[in-house]
């Protein structure tokens, strides 16, 4: 009556048999939308197993989005302001060279009229303004140069908000970036091929982040 075993060639024993399991879960908490594959079904590497919501990540991408076009608004906005400082630069250049042709001239007159008055040959009235036009000039071509200085100053201000601008520009594109990336992990693929072994959650549910939807078993890796 005791069983013979299942025949000559064959070896008997006990244990069992395991395969390596992945769970397919939401990188970021929300709501489950939708869970695409059953208990049982096989599925491919890659495959769109679940999807999570994604409202208020749409939302914030559109956010982010308008502030990406004011802040190359602002960008454009300094550049033209470093464009007209540069453009207040070169007229308080113009400036110095008028002032520095003035102050030549009375100069040369002063330096005419000084003999000539020795001489008894130029009024006394003009050899004593002559001084003062001199003093004059030398005045307006001081304050043409520091015109031109503080255009320079202005310029390099315009060229910092420039710099700010196009770094809120950089920050801005990098934040968008990073949320189209948050709105691709919300749907769930399977990472290998695999067999879906349990479903752990249900559509409508609130997962955390890291929370468990699929449970997958690899039957090519069975040991």
């Amino acid at each position: 009556m005791q069983p013979t075993g299942p025949g000559e060639g064959f070896a008997s024993g006990n244990g069992r048999i395991e395969a390596t399991e992945i769970d397919v879960a939401a990188k970021q908490g929300g709501r489950l939308l939708e869970v695409l594959a059953k208990e049982g079904d096989f599925v491919q590497a890659g495959q769109v197993l679940a999807r999570m919501q994604v409202d208020t990540l749409n939302a914030q991408r559109e956010e982010v989005r308008a502030q990406h076009v004011q802040a190359q608004t602002a960008v454009a906005t300094a550049k033209a302001q470093v464009a007209a400082r540069e453009s207040e630069r070169q007229s308080a250049l113009a400036q110095v060279a008028a002032r520095e042709s003035d102050l030549d001239a009375a100069q040369r007159r002063l330096a005419r009229s000084q003999p000539l008055a020795a001489q008894g040959m130029w009024p006394q009235q003009e050899l004593a303004n002559d001084p003062a036009t001199v003093r004059g000039a030398q005045a307006g071509l001081n304050a043409a140069r520091a015109q031109v200085q503080a255009a320079q100053a202005a310029i390099e201000a315009a060229r910092s908000q420039v710099a700010g601008a196009e770094a809120a520009v950089a920050a801005v594109a990098a934040t968008l970036t990073r949320i189209e990336a948050e709105i691709d992990d919300t749907a769930l693929k399977a990472p290998r091929a695999g067999r879906v072994q349990f479903r752990v959650a249900q559509p409508g549910e609130v997962l955390g982040g890291g929370g468990k939807v699929l449970n997958l078993v690899d039957l090519s890796d069975v040991y």
